[in-house]
């Protein structure tokens, strides 16, 4: 018996298995781009905000430059500020009005727990800083008292050094679902988060390098 050359010649069913395992693969894979399987389970500051996440997601680089080069982008995040460092075309076709810095802003340096994160010029899109960490975690989250959505989220930038002087940066979103459809939502949500989370990552660390 010959085998498939092809997928064109395998059964329905094989083709929907195949399918099938492929978007598990794909799945795990972007939930977990760059980082290693300890950083992926283990925790990370800001998790206390949401204990029991439906989903989460855990991506990393490695900078290299000293953590002391790469906090102030993040400091300085934020629609109306540094921007997002990621494909800033994309989300100001949503509307978003994003403009990513290419330089460190002193002004924009100062971020506190309770500050407002901007998303987009709406404030309905806002996110609020849990935790300031300087040089080591920024933790943003729903505000908390906020209108109920379809689910809960927590967003983490975690900066990590290493023994040969470069940056570990781990990005974690964690997902609590609210409404029964959210989980719909979500993963949908988190292809995308894939591709604008990744450009992101790479964006800060070309900046901190270049100014390092």
């Amino acid at each position: 018996m010959t085998k498939p050359q092809n997928i064109k010649q395998l059964s329905k069913p094989a083709v929907l298995a195949w399918l099938v395992a492929a978007g598990i693969l794909f799945r795990r894979f972007q939930l977990r781009w760059g980082a290693t399987v300890a950083e992926a389970d283990g925790g990370l500051p800001g998790d206390d905000f949401l204990a029991a996440p439906n989903l989460q997601s855990t991506r990393a680089i490695t900078i290299k430059a000293p953590v002391n080069a790469v906090w102030p982008w993040l400091a300085q995040m934020g629609q109306g500020r540094g921007g997002l460092y990621s494909y800033d075309f994309l989300e100001n076709l949503a509307g978003l009005d994003i403009h990513s810095a290419d330089r460190i802003h002193p002004e924009w340096q100062d971020i506190k727990v309770g500050d407002r994160f901007h998303l987009a010029p709406a404030a309905s899109a806002d996110l609020e800083v849990g935790l300031v960490d300087p040089g080591s975690a920024l933790v943003l989250r729903v505000p908390p008292g906020s209108p109920p959505g379809p689910f809960d989220f927590t967003w983490a930038f975690v900066l990590q050094p290493q023994p040969d002087g470069t940056t570990r940066l781990l990005v974690r979103e964690r997902y609590a679902y609210l409404k029964w459809w959210a989980r719909c939502l979500v993963e949908a949500v988190e292809v995308a988060s894939f591709i604008m989370s990744r450009q992101m990552l790479h964006g800060i660390r070309s900046r901190a390098e270049r100014n390092s």
